[in-house]
């Protein structure tokens, strides 16, 4: 970024700000989905669910944490990460099925 928010004088500065971190959020967000998708590979072969209720309620715990150290609501970061969470695990569930056993629908994964 190249301002901080307390040194932007006007807002056209602060919209730059933040349309850069939108940005880089999505860039995060798109590495992370490849990640899931990985996922789901190892799951089927392993024969794991797309849903681990432990992994789930970890992963909650670390953000909730994380976003403690930074200053940042924990509850908005749970909120967040739980729906990114539930797509996740429904993008699982596509190539798995929600059973965990993956799916042969004739089409490439």
């Amino acid at each position: 970024m190249a301002i901080a928010p307390e040194d932007c004088q006007t807002m056209e500065e602060l919209r730059q700000g933040i349309d850069e971190i939108d940005q880089e959020l999505v860039t995060l967000l798109a590495e992370r989905v490849r990640f899931i998708d990985r996922a789901s590979e190892i799951k089927a072969g392993i024969g794991l669910p797309a849903r681990i209720g432990d992994r789930v309620e970890e992963v909650v715990g670390n953000v909730r944490r994380a976003a403690d150290v930074q200053g940042l609501p924990p509850d908005l970061a749970e909120q967040v990460w739980r729906g990114l969470i539930e797509w996740s695990i429904a993008r699982e569930e596509t190539a798995l099925g929600p059973s965990g056993e993956k799916r042969d629908d004739g089409g490439d994964h």
